[in-house]
């Protein structure tokens, strides 16, 4: 299981560079760049910053001036990417302590449980940044595909496609710790049980061999007696 681990931390690892990436990113919606050569030509929005660029390559952005008006699906998005990378950090950190490879944490089941841990924590992480990339997207193609929405129409960005991938990586990095965990904890049960039963086949023999020993040492003790009386009843001719 060393070698599972090793690819469910690097793969978490790279789910969370990926989540991190899509959180800083300003390109989770975008217009279309086929409008026009002098104007603004596309409008990019994120979390954090709305841009705004044009043919010639110039871009400019301005962060969100005020939390308060901000619509409610970006902050949730917002919460829920800050604490999909929150439990990325602390299940990296965990996973660290937990794996059979490294030699802290103490003894084996100490680091399986800290593993454990380290997988629910990959995983949460992983369903955060699905589920924020999931509500932003849908968001989109609401209004994308709404008749009645007369406003600017955006498409998905770039970012959302990294959140997606980074969430899943995530996913599986923290399955196949916490699937390690069950298969060691499985493992020193069935040695424990092979352990009972190799003590109780050897009581079982050891009870066998003394009990058949007494016979012996009677066996034993009764030609001594009979050859005794052999041997005085042959003094006892002589005479």
């Amino acid at each position: 299981m060393t070698g599972w681990q090793i690819l469910a931390f690097l793969s978490g690892l790279a789910g969370l560079c990926a989540t991190i990436a899509a959180t800083v990113s300003n390109e989770w919606r975008a217009t279309s760049r086929a409008s026009s050569v002098i104007t603004a030509t596309w409008v990019l929005q994120g979390l954090w910053y709305n841009c705004a660029g044009n043919a010639i390559g110039a871009l400019h952005c301005r962060p969100h001036l005020t939390i308060f008006n901000l619509e409610g699906y970006i902050q949730a998005c917002r919460g829920l990417m800050i604490a999909a990378i929150c439990l990325g950090l602390f299940g990296s950190v965990l996973a660290l302590v937990g794996m059979k490879c490294t030699k802290i944490g103490g003894s084996d089941k100490n680091k399986a449980r800290i593993a454990c841990f380290a997988g629910v924590d990959f995983i949460l992480c992983g369903i955060c940044s699905l589920s924020a990339c999931s509500l932003y997207a849908h968001r989109i193609t609401t209004e994308f595909f709404d008749p009645m929405f007369m406003s600017q129409k955006y498409e998905l960005g770039a970012a959302l496609f990294i959140g997606w991938a980074g969430g899943i990586l995530c996913i599986l990095g923290g399955s196949v710790f916490c699937f390690s965990v069950a298969d060691s904890f499985s493992r020193s049960h069935s040695q424990a049980n092979y352990i009972y039963r190799g003590a109780a086949s050897h009581s079982h023999i050891t009870a066998y061999t003394r009990g058949q020993t007494k016979p012996v040492k009677e066996g034993h003790a009764a030609d001594n007696s009979s050859s005794s009386r052999v041997q005085h009843f042959d003094k006892n001719a002589y005479v």
